[in-house]
């Protein structure tokens, strides 16, 4: 068994096909790889998750009320 603990690591697929229902796996590309935390303690009754990617970057802020509602935040790094 390893000592040390390892965030897991989400494959993000893309489907050609923008209907809803059965996705064939010859309509999807994988377009990366993402890690995600949710910050288990509640700040004004809004949870926060933080998606990352494969190198620890930061590439969404979401918060989530608990009414239901949720705001995004998006980060794009390329120039």
């Amino acid at each position: 068994m390893k000592e040390t603990f390892e965030e897991s690591l989400y494959k993000e697929i893309e489907s050609a096909n923008n209907r809803k229902g059965l996705i064939k796996a010859t309509q999807t590309k994988i377009i990366g790889k993402s890690k995600i935390s949710v910050e288990e303690e509640s700040h004004n009754g809004a949870k926060i998750v933080v998606k990352r990617d494969e190198y620890d970057t930061i590439k969404e802020i979401k918060f989530i009320c608990s009414c239901g509602k949720t705001k995004s935040i998006v980060l794009d790094y390329s120039e």
